[in-house]
């Protein structure tokens, strides 16, 4: 309800009656006057209320009237009625019913009860009811009211006092509230400047309106009464504390600062007054120092009194705060002052209460930049902010440093219980509360023992003060330990707080304003103002160094989480703030701080240590003291989390991590993390510290370079607390988001970052030389990590990130660092292809090729494990992207292709498994240029020496190659043209000549070759396998692809390619080890025809020369066609020859095989055939050469008779076949003699004996090889027979004889010779003959000139015959016959020659039957040689190597003679054959009567038979010869009948058993001789007397030798008595009385005209003795003798007369 309703008006009429009527009642007795009055009064108000409507107003006008009664009361002095009125007065005032007079004389009325003191506090209320209800009060009317508030403040009692104080406030406060509303009014309305007021008159207020003017009165009276001088309005006063006085002057200062700022005549009081007031009473302050005697200063310096002191901060704080823009000087001198109080040598209270004021000041962030603007930036002022920011550093540093006077730390244990710091002795004491017992509750600093807690002081960005809220206290009041401390750390928070999220905000909006001005003005640039900037470098560089030395000391010493985490967000926010203002050194400093401090203490890191240094320096000098940065003290007692192993390149012990360590680690983490694109340079810092982090707490890189708890190496070495080990993968994923986070950096800040890794790995690579301690590889992960985000501007990054992996890290000789770097390298590269970038790669070359370049630098790098990663990046890029590789095939293939035999097998596997991987997948999808690149990559696999079957697998692929080639011919040569084109272009515009391989070759042609040129390479590798699978594998895709080459290419092809094979090939099979090798790894065994390296070049040689050979032979039409095939022909005829001389039997027998083929004696088998057939399936086609030779598998020959048509099967259809007459062209002559030739020498030095004594085991050529040479001749002569002379029989002679001496050795003659006992030829003699029969044949058939050569013929076939019984020999070499080798020994046999020469001989009995007339035959003495031949078997006899030989002689000579005989008689006259019979003579002389005796063993079956032998030579004499005697030399005769003679009285060999001695005798033989003779004897055809008489002789000599036999017989027989005769002379009897019965036979028959009488006389002198003989005892002499003496009888008749006339 209102004062002024109806209502209201009602009551207060009513109350006031009533008040009148009580004091009436009260006053009735003792004051009449009063009561009167008071009665008049009640009239008086029922009069107004009756007259007017308006009753207040009407009241008010008569207030005066009014009011007397009740101040007439008062007046009385009596306590009852004086509160009555005083009551009823306030009721007046609060319906503001009082006038101004009224007021006067209230005022008065109270003014003397307060002399009197009664009723003071009724009197107080009073006032304060009529000044704060209305404001009629003014001028001296008010200040009266105000003293005599002021006088009750000083009485005596305590309640009046304050009451009074507070009264005095209030009215104080009315008065300037008065003065604003009053100025409220007056607003609108403009006022005439008032006029320069001087200094004269302070007085002088007349410009001021009233309330204005009491305010002005007031305040200036407050000012000298504080300075102890009279009041100029306030009159009456009588005293005055100045504590008071200066809370008042603070409240109107602070309450009401618009009324100093809006009116001048009150700023000027506030210059003039306040300010040199405030530095008079501040002057004991100043000039005081702790600790100093009195004494020692003249006059007695007054203490400072600390009411006045904190009341004066108090003032200064607002006058700093409310009127800094008037008092820019004054406040400079209070700061100083402020800056000053906080010095170690003032006493403690007045520190607290300065460092209070100044945090006060803290928490103002606009009035800080205003003090930087106003005085740091000016020159010639003082740095105050700068000043402001030390103080508190240095403040802090002594409360560190010196300890509290009487109060030390740590000797006076505080509450908390924790003395000894935060290692809590009072382990689960009261203090410790919940906790586990080794920390205490309480948060504290600590440094270097001195403890000092910390307490909650005020909220954060709120100064709230403690000891300057003291206004009741007068003695100083002891500070509690620990709260300065508190104040200064929370003003030092406050202030990092408010400048930076002041400048920060700024910085938005003039970001934001930028921005807008860019969308606006696209072609302009933004221009900040550059003021704003200054101001705020300014403020940085001020106040950086004070806040950076306190708050790392702070940090050092904090041991509580909460505080740590402030002071390290003050840092950080400090880092990001100089970062964003491009603050260098400030921005380094603090993150150096953070850095060191989640380091242990004392950690060597150099980074940090240098920046140290610049920084510790720079030493902050504030009035004489100096701010050192304190270097942290490794005493904090703080919770150990981890120990770990310092990353150092020494080994060291181990090294500590706390809980603050790790906090601090976070704090760097999240600053790298929300800053990072501030961070610039200092990324090196920070990234060092966490890299070395990061060791210690054992983090190890991952997948991707993310770090992963894990111990590798160091085991026991690190201990990691449960606390912290929950805590790594927080870190370990803030570390990879922040890596993550590099994303949004601008692409300057990324280079910073990339850039602080590589020098941070380039340290960790120092560190890792030279020892094989585990590396850092934090820098090499985060490149990596790095590298992965930023894939969309890989380009920017890429060239510094993988130079460094390249040349630095993956070069590194610890293999750990290496093997990261290659991990890095290769992920980056895999990335960098799989990235979808915009344009696509394929479209981007000049990206990819940048991308792949790492890769193939990497193939620089020696070690192994690097190039193994390198090979597995391919082999996942293969995979992954291997279609769309395009230009960045070459690269790939370069570096599949680097590979070294210095490898090791597992690279080189890898290398090949890519190898394989692009040609079995990407043929198709790279460009033709490329395909070149992978026969050269396929080829050095073959080539590398570690892996043997990845050698061979790679000939495989080569294969596979040509057989791309093959299929995708077309495609491949369109493409090569045009690439082929557009480089001939280039080459042209540059004048240069195209330079590629096989050049003018076509681009396609090229390509095969540098196929066939890696093949022959391959052909001639040190490995047998290796050139084994090369050399098929050459030929068959010649043969196979080989109808693709243009003509002139093959000419390369047979030149460049085979031919120097060839060359190749033969020199290493020359110059091969014979050393034997052992076997193979472990197990494998190596067949003893491999064992030396000589063997196994061998088969390469065979290898290839047939391989060449088959070529010549299938493309002998297309060769033909070029120039110089007859060079070509002459050149591989040597290399057969070479061969065939080589001292292996294997290549030399297979050279001839290859001469067999390109002589097309034997052709390859059609393709056809081939296909189950392993030899073929390996490109060897089965050359066959006789089914007994035959290597290959025993198939028939396939013979073709068309050469043409041949030619046409091996050529394909597009070989049309020659036209007619070509074929004489193919065969043309000068080829087939060159073969002649070849052959030739090939056979003179195979078959050439050693010349020398044979110790050393000179090499003989094999049977089989000799066969193939010799069964060439036949074919090879069909062609040359035309021109074949004597000369070249000659030639052949001795190659057929020399081949048939050479002997086999020991172990091979099992499989050679047939057994002992069987006569058969082996395969070479058989060829031999065939030979010889080829040429026969010729001759026959051929014109009279050849005949010529039958003699030669004979000869060579006679030599042959010789051999049965006297086999040749091979030079000087002994060989032994085979019946007696050994065959484990390595001995020459020598070949069984019997069935040879025997087949010889059966050949020449056959030729001579068809020749004998042939005059050839006749001149050359034939038969003579045959003869003259046949005596040695003949001769020999039993004593022949083989009983058939002279059997077969004796038959041979028998048909020989048969057929020789008659034509020896009919050219008897030429002469031609004389020598011949005489020969003959010796022949039948040799073999009739052998010196050799038969074997023991011979049965006399077989006797039978050899002396029937015998018996027909004789009968041949009888028959072929003697008939014929007169057209036969004499001289023969004469030896015929000699041996007759001898014949007929063989004496019989002594060796016989007595069973045996009638059949041994050869009594047919002797019978037959004996017959011959006589019947030749008594020839009457004797021509000559010299005939005669040689049978006469021989007849005589028979008969003389019978008489002494038969006499010596006798004699024997009567002198041995009864004992026997020896056998043989039995024998011998018998044999003569035998002859006898023969002779009387042969007498008989012959006509008695042509006997001898001299004849007859011995006959019958025979008669006597034999009848002696009668008396003999052995019945075999009895029988014979019966015989002889039987034909006697004949001879017994009577003597016939004389003879007459010839007539009986």
């Amino acid at each position: 309800m209102s004062t002024s309703s109806p209502e209201a008006v009602k009551k207060l009429l009513e109350n006031m009656q009533t008040d009148l009527r009580s004091l009436s009642m009260e006053c009735k007795k003792k004051f009449p006057p009063v009561k009167e009055a008071a009665e008049s009064g009640i009239v008086k108000i029922k009069t107004i209320a009756a007259r007017n409507t308006d009753i207040l107003a009407a009241l008010k006008e008569n207030s005066s009237e009014v009011v007397q009664p009740f101040l007439m009361g008062c007046g009385t002095k009596e306590p009852k009625i004086t509160q009555l009125c005083l009551a009823a007065i306030q009721r007046l005032m609060s319906h503001e019913v009082v006038s101004e007079a009224a007021a006067g004389n209230i005022i008065n009325m109270l003014w003397q009860l307060m002399e009197n003191g009664l009723e003071e506090l009724k009197l107080l209320q009073t006032v304060l009811v009529l000044l704060t209800t209305n404001t009629v009060v003014h001028d001296e009317v008010l200040s009266k009211a105000i003293v005599l508030c002021f006088r009750l403040h000083f009485t005596k009692d305590n309640i009046t006092n304050n009451t009074a104080a507070a009264t005095v406030r209030q009215v104080v406060t009315v008065v300037f509230e008065r003065m604003v509303a009053e100025d409220e009014r007056f607003k609108g309305i403009v006022e005439q400047p008032p006029p320069v007021q001087g200094n004269t008159n302070r007085r002088s207020v007349s410009t001021l309106r009233p309330s204005a003017k009491d305010a002005y009165m007031l305040f200036q009276d407050l000012c000298q009464l504080v300075n102890a001088d009279a009041p100029y309005w306030l009159v009456g006063m009588t005293e005055m504390t100045r504590t008071f006085g200066l809370e008042l002057l603070e409240s109107v200062l602070n309450d009401f600062p618009g009324v100093f700022l809006q009116h001048q005549e009150f700023s000027f009081l506030l210059k003039e007054r306040v300010c040199p007031l405030v530095i008079k009473l501040f002057s004991p302050n100043i000039k005081f120092r702790q600790g100093s005697s009195s004494a020692a200063s003249p006059a007695p310096v007054e203490k400072p009194y600390f009411p006045i002191c904190m009341r004066l901060l108090r003032v200064v704080s607002v006058l700093i705060k409310h009127f800094y823009s008037l008092l820019v000087t004054e406040c400079e001198i209070f700061l100083s002052l402020l800056v000053k109080f906080l010095d170690g040598e003032k006493p403690q209270w007045l520190r607290a209460v300065a460092v209070e004021s100044v945090h006060r000041l803290c928490v103002q962030p606009h009035l800080l930049r205003s003090f930087c603007q106003s005085y740091d930036m000016k020159q010639h002022s003082t740095k105050v902010f700068r000043d402001i920011v030390n103080a508190l550093g240095s403040f802090i540093q002594s409360l560190f440093i010196v300890p509290n006077v009487g109060n030390a730390a740590a000797v006076s244990a505080p509450a908390g219980g924790s003395g000894l710091g935060a290692q809590g002795t009072a382990q689960g004491g009261p203090g410790t509360g919940g906790v586990s017992g080794t920390l205490t509750t309480q948060a504290a600093f600590e440094y270097r023992g001195t403890w000092i807690p910390l307490m909650t002081v005020s909220v954060q960005g709120s100064a709230k003060a403690t000891y300057l809220e003291m206004l009741d206290k007068v003695e100083p009041p002891s500070i509690p330990e620990g709260y300065a401390m508190s104040v200064a750390f929370s003003a030092l928070l406050d202030l990092v707080r408010g400048i930076t999220s002041m400048i920060e905000r700024e910085l938005a909006v003039e970001e934001e304003a930028a921005a807008e001005f860019r969308e606006a003005h696209p072609d302009q640039e933004w221009k900040p103002q550059p003021g704003a900037h200054l101001v705020w470098e300014e403020m940085v560089s001020a106040c950086w160094c004070g806040l950076l030395a306190a708050l790392s000391l702070l940090l050092d010493a904090s041991t509580d989480e909460t505080a740590t985490e402030n002071i390290l967000k003050a840092e950080l926010t400090m880092a990001s703030l100089c970062g964003r203002l491009g603050l260098v050194t400030p921005r380094d400093a603090f993150i150096t701080a953070i850095c060191k401090a989640s380091l242990p203490p004392h950690y060597a890191l150099t980074v940090l240590s240098s920046n140290t240094a610049n920084l510790s320096s720079k030493a902050y000098s504030i009035q004489g003291q100096s701010v050192q940065i304190i270097s942290p003290s490794s005493e904090s007692h703080q919770q150990v989390v981890a120990v770990g192993q310092p990353l150092t390149a020494q080994p060291q012990g181990t090294v500590v991590l706390t809980a603050k360590n790790i906090q601090c680690m976070r704090t760097l983490l999240n600053l790298a993390h929300c800053h990072g694109a501030v961070l610039g340079t200092s990324w090196q810092l920070v990234l060092a510290t966490l890299q070395h982090l990061v060791w210690i707490l054992g983090l190890k890189p991952g997948v991707g370079g993310a770090l992963k708890p894990g111990r590798a190496v160091e085991g026991p070495s690190t201990v990691l607390t449960t606390a912290v080990m929950t805590d790594l993968p927080v870190i370990s994923n803030i570390l990879s988001r922040l890596f993550e986070s590099s994303q949004y950096l601008d692409d300057v800040s990324l280079h910073h970052l990339i850039n602080a890794l590589c020098s941070l790995s380039l340290e960790a690579m120092e560190m890792a030389y030279g020892n094989n301690k585990e590396p850092s590889l934090f820098a090499v992960a985060k490149l990596l990590e790095t590298g992965l985000v930023n894939m969309d501007r890989i380009e920017i990054l890429w060239r510094p990130l993988t130079g460094h992996l390249l040349e630095k890290v993956c070069q590194h000789p610890n293999s750990r660092m290496r093997e990261w770097g290659a991990e890095a390298l290769t992920a980056l590269i895999k990335a960098g292809l799989a990235y979808k970038h915009d344009p696509p790669l394929a479209q981007n070359q000049r990206l990819q090729l940048l991308l792949l370049n790492p890769l193939k630098e990497l193939s620089n790098v020696l070690h192994a494990d690097i190039r193994q990663k390198q090979l597995e990046c391919v082999l996942q890029i293969l995979q992954s992207q291997g279609d769309s590789l395009g230009p960045g095939w070459p690269l790939v293939l370069g570096v599949i292709g680097a590979i070294r035999n210095d490898q090791g097998e597992s690279l080189i596997r890898t290398a090949f498994q890519c190898l394989q991987l692009v040609v079995t997948d990407f043929l198709p999808t790279m460009p033709c240029t490329c395909l070149q690149i992978v026969v050269d990559v396929a080829g050095s696999f073959g080539l590398q020496n570690q892996e043997l079957n990845i050698s061979l697998t790679s000939i495989g692929l080569l294969w596979n190659i040509s057989d791309y080639f093959f299929q995708r011919g077309e495609a491949i040569t369109q493409e090569l043209e045009r690439e082929e084109e557009a480089l001939q272009k280039q080459a042209q515009e540059r004048g240069e000549t195209l330079n590629r391989p096989f050049h003018p070759a076509p681009p396609f042609d090229c390509l095969w070759l540098c196929l066939y040129a890696k093949l022959g390479e391959l052909c001639v590798d040190p490995r047998p396998a290796v050139r084994k699978s090369a050399g098929q594998t050459l030929f068959s895709t010649i043969a196979a692809h080989g109808t693709l080459l243009q003509q002139p290419t093959w000419h390369i092809v047979v030149w460049k390619v085979l031919f120097q094979l060839l060359d190749c090939v033969r020199t290493s099979s020359t110059t091969a080890d014979k050393e034997k090798i052992e076997s193979g790894g472990g197990n494998i065994l190596i067949h003893h025809s491999r064992d030396t390296a000589e063997k196994q070049w061998a088969e390469t040689w065979v290898l290839t020369l047939a391989g060449v050979a088959r070529i010549f032979n299938t493309r002998r039409y297309l060769l033909q066609q070029l120039g110089d095939f007859f060079e070509a022909w002459e050149v591989l005829l040597n290399h057969i020859q070479s061969a065939a001389l080589s001292k292996n039997n294997e290549v030399s027998l297979a050279a001839l095989k290859s001469f067999q083929e390109i002589l097309q004696i034997v052709t390859p088998v059609k393709d056809s055939d081939k296909a189950g057939d392993a030899l073929a399936a390996m490109g060897v086609p089965p050359v066959l050469i006789d089914p007994l030779s035959a290597s290959g598998p025993g198939r028939p020959l396939v013979r073709s008779d068309s050469l043409v048509e041949r030619l046409t099967r091996y050529n394909g259809a597009e070989l049309q076949a020659p036209p007619p007459g070509e074929e004489s062209a193919l065969e043309d002559s000068a080829l087939w003699w060159s073969a002649w030739n070849t052959w030739y020498r090939t056979g003179t030095d195979s078959t050439r004996p050693p010349s020398g004594p044979t110790e050393k085991l000179s090499f003989i050529p094999s049977q089989p090889f000799l066969t193939a040479l010799i069964q060439i001749f036949p074919a090879l002569y069909q062609h040359i027979k035309a021109n074949f002379s004597m000369e070249d029989l000659k030639k052949l002679g001795v190659i057929l004889h020399g081949a048939v001496s050479v002997p086999i050795s020991s172990d091979a003659s099992p499989f050679i010779l047939p057994s002992y006992t069987e006569a058969v030829l082996t395969s070479l003699q058989e060829a031999v003959l065939t030979a010889l029969d080829v040429l026969q044949k010729a001759i026959c058939v051929g014109p009279e000139n050849l005949q010529v050569m039958y003699p030669a013929i004979f000869e060579q076939l006679l030599l042959f015959v010789e051999f049965s019984c006297k086999p040749p020999q091979y030079g000087r070499m002994e060989t032994k016959h085979v019946a007696n080798a050994k065959y484990n020994q390595a001995e020459w046999v020598a070949l069984n020659y019997v069935p040879f020469a025997e087949r010889s001989l059966e050949v020449v009995v056959d030729l001579y039957h068809k020749t004998a007339c042939h005059k050839a035959v006749i001149n050359e003495k034939v038969l003579q040689n045959i003869i003259k031949t046949l005596r040695m078997p003949l001769g020999l006899k039993y004593a022949c190597p083989s009983e058939s030989t002279w059997k077969l002689a004796v038959s041979s000579l028998l048909k020989v003679l048969s057929i020789g005989l008659p034509v020896a008689r009919q050219h008897a006259s030429s002469g031609k054959f004389d020598t011949m019979w005489p020969e003959l003579a010796n022949a039948f002389e040799d073999f009739l009567f052998t010196k050799s005796t038969p074997p023991d063993n011979l049965s006399i079956q077989e006797f039978q038979k050899n002396e029937a032998i015998d018996v027909e030579v004789v009968q041949l004499i009888s028959t072929e010869i003697l008939p014929f005697a007169n057209f036969i030399p004499k001289d023969f005769v004469g030896q015929i009948m000699t041996m007759l003679n001898k014949g007929s009285i063989h004496s019989q060999s002594p060796s016989f058993t007595e069973a045996e001695i009638d059949v041994r005798m050869r009594e047919d033989f002797s019978k037959v001789c004996f017959e011959t003779l006589l019947q030749f004897s008594f020839s009457n055809k004797v021509s000559t007397p010299q005939e005669g008489y040689i049978s006469r002789m021989a007849l005589s000599v028979l008969l003389k030798r019978s008489q002494d036999v038969l006499r010596r017989y006798v004699e024997d027989e009567r002198l041995s008595g009864r004992c026997p005769l020896p056998r043989q002379q039995v024998t011998e009897i018998i044999f003569v009385l035998k002859a006898i019965s023969t002779l009387m036979d042969s007498l008989k028959k012959t006509q008695p005209e042509n006997v001898d009488g001299n004849t007859w006389a011995q006959v019958i002198a025979l008669y006597p003795t034999l009848v002696e003989c009668i008396t003999c005892s052995s019945s075999e002499v009895s029988s014979a003798l019966k015989e002889a003496l039987g034909p006697f009888k004949d001879f017994m008749q009577p003597p016939v007369s004389k003879v007459q006339n010839g007539e009986s």
